[in-house]
């Protein structure tokens, strides 16, 4: 039996700048809230570092942060975004997610229900991508050094047997297909943020990517290039694509998915749903010969069940992405100067 006395919590219920000082209540911290949501071996040390196990395919590694506000909004919250929005990143590029890190910057009064809401959300997440929190790290500001809570994490994947040759392999032809409707997410967060009272509110489609992908590796889909059509939306994926290839994205504006709640914002703000982010929407170029097989498999995945063709890749013109309207001629789609929605992600 120890002769130390438990110190009693004096936290009332919040986390304090004392949590995030590498002392006892950091231990604390990280044993009874954060450790329980993600037990594995590479934690069990709870070591500077964890040695992974060799990859069969090359490593693919990504990074990112998350600053949303607000932290919950319809169909998602900061915790399930990070581990979409990071491993979404490592599916578009054609890799298994495998590890995670997982950053947290916790603002001192945080209460303990919202951190342990926020840590249940990104361990449900992990589970349904099946990605292993192995390291991680977390820090306490004063109050008003951010907001409430930020995240920050990197993903290690694994490269698939299958060739995603990229936008400079992209030729005039190919279909451009989006996997479901756009600029949901940004529209939700907007709605949430300022209390727009819109009946029904818009949803996020914040969810994993990976199924998709993984289908099209395993029926060996020939696609040129995938990007999940996150910050500028997929108006700012096309605009890549086109400076990459030389070659001019044109939309037909008619065939773009939208759900009603998002056009309807869309019309009230004056704010192209093209622009908006997404956290669960892919784009894929997608050579002409295989369009049919592309769109099958993506039809019997849940998240992309609404794939449609977009538009097609054109030789270059003067503009170099497109949109045609309802009178059938072509405008140009310019990327947004700003972020017409900020923190959304």
């Amino acid at each position: 039996m120890s002769g130390m006395c438990p110190i009693p919590d004096a936290s009332g219920g919040r986390v304090m700048l004392a949590h995030g000082e590498g002392g006892r209540l950091s231990r604390q911290l990280l044993r009874r809230r954060i450790l329980p949501h993600f037990a594995n071996r590479h934690l069990e040390s709870l070591g500077d570092a964890t040695v992974l196990p060799r990859l069969d395919g090359a490593p693919v590694f990504t990074t990112d942060g998350f600053v949303v506000s607000p932290l919950f909004f319809p169909g998602g919250d900061i915790g399930c975004l990070s581990v979409f929005g990071t491993t979404n990143d490592l599916a578009v590029a054609g890799a298994r997610p495998r590890w995670l890190s997982l950053g947290l910057i916790l603002e001192e009064g945080l209460p303990d229900e919202l951190l342990e809401a926020v840590l249940a959300s990104i361990a449900r997440a992990t589970r349904e991508v099946g990605v292993e929190v192995v390291t991680g790290d977390t820090k306490v500001v004063p109050r008003g050094a951010v907001d409430r809570l930020f995240i920050t994490t990197a993903g290690l994947g694994e490269q698939l047997g299958w060739s995603l040759g990229g936008p400079r392999t992209m030729a005039a032809g190919d279909a451009l297909i989006v996997s479901g409707p756009v600029g949901r997410h940004g529209f939700a967060v907007l709605a949430a943020r300022e209390n727009l009272g819109i009946d029904p509110l818009p949803t996020s489609d914040c969810g994993s990517l990976w199924p998709a992908v993984e289908a099209l590796a395993a029926a060996g889909a020939s696609v040129r290039c995938l990007r999940d059509a996150t910050r500028g939306g997929v108006a700012a994926v096309l605009q890549e694509w086109a400076e990459a290839s030389g070659l001019t994205m044109a939309l037909d504006g008619s065939a773009i998915p939208v759900t009603a709640e998002v056009r309807g914002l869309s019309e009230l703000l004056g704010i192209d749903p093209l622009h908006v982010a997404n956290e669960g929407t892919m784009v894929a170029a997608v050579p002409a010969t295989s369009i049919e097989a592309v769109l099958a498999v993506l039809r019997n995945v849940p998240i992309t069940r609404g794939a449609v063709i977009a538009g097609r890749v054109e030789p270059r013109g003067f503009t170099p992405v497109t949109v045609r309207g309802a009178l059938g001629r072509p405008r140009p789609l310019d990327e947004p100067l700003g972020a017409p929605l900020p923190r959304i992600c």
